[in-house]
């Protein structure tokens, strides 16, 4: 009996014994993985695929100047607006009864000069609004690159959106006014509206303000544009023009 108790006991601490070394590797393990691996892998990484924030905020930076830069020599070309269904500038809400009386009347050549001419304005103006983004580009933060790079398909497109519209607005303005003036829009539009208001039966004076719809409808026609180039450099390796393209968007 007194053999058989101590056999047990032998076992029982046999079996401490390999529990508490199991025990030991678990909690050397866990340690080494906590330590070694996860606060150690801060600062090295913040996206998970082995960027630096630097690479991040470098890379969204290089994406928007080369999308913007693209967005503006593709828009700044005869035809750009004017046959592209997407964003060709019509006839404002306000005007449209204006279109419809005018050819009715048989005066629908007025209605197309005014509309070509807008979308004429529109596409003059596109040539320079390349170098209105830099500002916003510059100031982006690395909170701001994160939340573009782990965004939806039109992050960066937002992002210049949120970052740009009030200005934009501001320094477009009187370039469309010049671009207007320069193909001779204001005297298309005049044109249109003085035929109008001429025409018997016709209740309301309407002229609204050509050079604020065009400049509203332009950037909008831009941001689209600009939205299109981030689909690109985002899910089209050839689009990936650069190393660093490749390095951000590639992963």
């Amino acid at each position: 009996m007194k053999k058989f108790t101590f056999v047990l006991l032998a076992v029982a601490a046999v079996s401490f014994v390999n529990a508490q070394g199991i025990l030991g590797k678990i909690k050397k393990a866990t340690s080494k993985d906590s330590s070694g691996n996860i606060l150690s892998g801060l600062g090295k990484s913040t996206s998970g695929s082995g960027l630096s924030n630097d690479d991040i905020i470098n890379g969204l930076k290089e994406a928007l100047t080369i999308g913007t830069d693209s967005a503006s020599k593709r828009l700044h070309k005869t035809d750009a607006f004017f046959t592209n269904a997407a964003i060709k500038i019509l006839m404002p809400p306000e005007a449209q009864k204006v279109e419809s009386t005018l050819r009715k009347a048989g005066l629908g050549s007025l209605a197309d000069k005014a509309i070509l001419s807008m979308n004429r304005a529109a596409e003059d103006a596109a040539g320079g609004i390349s170098t209105i983004f830099i500002d916003a580009v510059k100031q982006m933060t690395v909170t701001d690159g994160l939340k573009i790079l782990k965004g939806g398909d039109f992050a960066a497109t937002d992002y210049l959106k949120a970052n740009t519209t009030a200005k934009l607005t501001e320094k477009m303005r009187p370039v469309i006014e010049a671009s207007l003036a320069k193909v001779n829009a204001t005297t298309y539009w005049k044109d249109a509206f003085t035929a109008y208001n001429k025409i018997p039966l016709t209740k309301s004076q309407v002229n609204p303000d050509l050079s604020a719809y065009v400049t509203e409808k332009a950037m909008a026609g831009i941001f689209y544009s600009i939205g299109q180039e981030e689909q690109k450099i985002r899910k089209d390796p050839a689009a990936q023009v650069t190393s660093l393209l490749k390095k951000v968007f590639g992963k």
